[in-house]
């Protein structure tokens, strides 16, 4: 592996690394397209809050079954061939996908259980993604690496609703077919990757090895802290089902509209990782962290009051920053800090609190919106966000202490296990 030279562009002289964003960008560009147009098309058919809710529900069951074993699967297989079978998988959804938005009079009950193969294949695709990174760029220079990842999948995220809300014009089979020749071609970029990703020792089978990653966690409240504070906070605070409500109901927008409100949390998010990268956090990363939490609850909060699109827009996009450095402290903490042989079940641990946080926080949007409606769904939803902000920077103090993001025992202080 080439040394880094320590400037923020050494890790794009890695040539796997290359082939790696480039696949994961792809990726990205083609599961927001899809997700777009699966909310419009649900919402376009049925009129439905809770139907929006149950897209997201869909996606985690699976996700939450499954995660674990995708875990044990990326300590035990070859990571790469984890990456093209479920990237595979993810052309087969969107060309379903295809197929029932063409025949007329197909129900929205049909597109639940295709999106919830999604679930299956992120539940593999999650461990076995994060899990490689550490293999393609040199340990110092991982921080940088996340922080580029992040803000390549952020462009996407930009890039990808404004797209699918686009080319929804020409109808959602035209979203799904283009969401297809995007993974097919993530595909192809993975099948490059030349790196060795196998760990030193293979994990343990059984039920042991499948709870390894778990137990791991809960035994670091640092790291235990970090994913369970985005948890937490994005279940309460996160406000993307709703919002082809706001587009069409409230701010009266469209699918181009639509579009545009699922790219602006990426705008702020893509800035501020692009800042990271060549600025990494000098210290007091884990206060900064819960501060920025702090913001994503209070921008939820004026989103949910709006009635303005460019304020929607502005609120979105401060929203956005300020979860990407809880994003880039919580994977750097997470990564740096497990052994290579309990990677892949430690990252499907932080794929399943991850998981729960957006699909399972899209349906408590839904259902709250279908009782309450959408506004005080939103609201509501800060609200809850800052609750959970004061609670946590009480029960783990080991987070808020922490301060540096760099390999080795001095990214956090000394922290005593935790017992549950």
């Amino acid at each position: 592996m080439r040394r880094s030279t320590g400037d923020g562009f050494s890790v794009f002289r890695i040539r796997d690394f290359r082939a790696y964003l480039a696949a994961r960008a792809l990726a990205s560009l083609s599961s927001l397209m899809l997700g777009v147009a699966v909310g419009w098309h649900v919402y376009d058919l049925t009129g439905s809050a809770f139907a929006l809710g149950m897209v997201g529900l869909s996606q985690f069951l699976p996700a939450l079954l499954l995660s674990l074993p995708g875990g044990l699967a990326a300590d035990r297989f070859e990571r790469r061939t984890i990456l093209l079978l479920c990237f595979s998988l993810e052309i087969v959804v969107a060309l379903l996908l295809v197929c029932v938005s063409l025949f007329a009079g197909v129900s929205a009950g049909w597109i639940f259980p295709i999106v919830a193969l999604t679930g299956v294949g992120q539940a593999f695709l999650g461990p076995a993604g994060q899990s490689l990174l550490p293999f393609l760029v040199p340990k110092k220079d991982f921080s940088r690496a996340v922080a580029w990842n992040s803000s390549t999948f952020q462009i996407a995220t930009i890039a990808g609703p404004a797209v699918g809300g686009l080319l929804y014009a020409f109808g959602p089979a035209c979203v799904y077919a283009v969401s297809a020749g995007c993974y097919a071609v993530s595909v192809f970029l993975v099948s490059r990757i030349r790196t060795k990703l196998r760990v030193a020792a293979a994990a343990k089978p059984g039920f042991e090895g499948l709870l390894s990653g778990l137990h791991f966690v809960v035994s670091r409240p640092t790291i235990l802290g970090a994913i369970s504070l985005d948890l937490f906070a994005v279940l309460f605070g996160g406000a993307t089902a709703l919002l082809p409500i706001y587009a069409r109901d409230i701010l009266h927008v469209g699918p181009w509209g639509l579009g545009l409100l699922r790219s602006a949390p990426a705008v702020g998010a893509a800035a501020v990782a692009f800042l990271l990268a060549h600025r990494p956090l000098a210290k007091k990363a884990g206060a900064r962290m819960f501060a920025c939490v702090v913001i994503f609850g209070l921008m939820t909060i004026v989103f949910g009051v709006s009635r303005s699109f460019p304020v929607s827009l502005a609120a979105l996009a401060v929203l956005g920053a300020a979860d990407m450095v809880s994003v880039v402290v919580r994977q750097t903490l997470v990564q740096i800090n497990t052994p290579d042989e309990n990677r892949g079940r430690v990252s499907a641990v932080n794929s399943i609190f991850v998981g729960a946080s957006n699909q399972l926080g899209e349906f408590e949007s839904g259902v709250t919106a279908a009782w309450l409606g959408a506004v005080p769904a939103a609201v509501l939803g800060g609200i809850g966000t800052l609750v959970v902000v004061s609670i946590w920077i009480f029960l783990f103090p080991s987070l808020r202490r922490a301060d540096k993001l760099e390999a080795g025992p001095a990214v956090v202080k000394p922290e005593e296990p935790v017992s549950v």
